[in-house]
């Protein structure tokens, strides 16, 4: 039986290094695939991008900057290629929608642009409505003309979303980089115990919390 334990042992090892081995790879793969993805967009910070700089410029836009979430890395005049990067490209993209729309976000804007006298309660307060009859008509097409600042929220949200799952990628890679080192820890751990004949001896590291099991003295016989 205990020839079969060992056996297990050595089949456990094996198995949990080949496991560890290949999720490093694996690992090492996702990273380098988010990186040349990224590089192949062609992507450099602008110079406000550093936290001090989006700040002020929110502050000169009128935002409330106590309600805005700023990135904490700088990313004026580097090139965005990992996923550290791409999330705080991507967070002062979204500053810069905000500008652009006046501090509001997609729900929070009118579908259309809004006609000249249109009363403020029906406007989202920055010349957009969501009332065909207030908005502002195509002449050629004979359609309400669409609010540009929330198209413009569209096209940023796609962008974000994008360089946000570049990032999300880059840490699933590394937690599998973590997740392959423990496993070929463990594996080289069993391995040793196995070869090392762990299973041959009945004492073990934790030895000294056994109690001690005094024999009781042989009695004498009387005469």
């Amino acid at each position: 039986m205990r020839k079969v334990f060992e056996f297990g042992g050595l089949v456990a090892a094996a198995v949990l290094i080949a496991f560890g081995v290949t999720a490093i790879v694996m690992g090492f793969n996702g990273r380098s695939t988010v990186t040349d993805s990224l590089k192949a967009e062609q992507i450099v910070g602008s110079p406000d991008m550093t936290p001090a700089g989006i700040k002020a410029e929110a502050q000169k836009a009128g935002l409330d900057v106590s309600s805005i979430s700023f990135p904490t890395l700088a990313v004026a005049g580097k090139k965005i290629d990992s996923g550290d990067r791409a999330r705080a490209f991507a967070g002062y993209m979204r500053v810069h929608a905000l500008e652009a729309t006046s501090g509001l976000t997609y729900a929070q804007m009118g579908r259309f642009a809004a006609k000249p006298g249109t009363p403020a309660k029906f406007t989202d307060g920055h010349g957009a409505t969501n009332i065909d009859k207030y908005a502002v008509v195509d002449p050629k097409t004979k359609q309400p003309v669409s609010n540009g600042a929330r198209n413009l929220w569209v096209t940023e949200t796609a962008l974000t979303t994008a360089l946000n799952t570049s990032y999300m990628a880059d840490q699933l890679g590394l937690f599998g980089i973590v997740v392959g080192v423990a496993l070929l820890l463990a594996g080289i751990g069993f391995a040793v115990l196995a070869i090392g004949g762990a299973l041959r001896t009945p004492e073990t590291a934790l030895t000294f919390l056994q109690r001690k099991v005094k024999t009781p003295p042989k009695a004498v016989p009387s005469h």
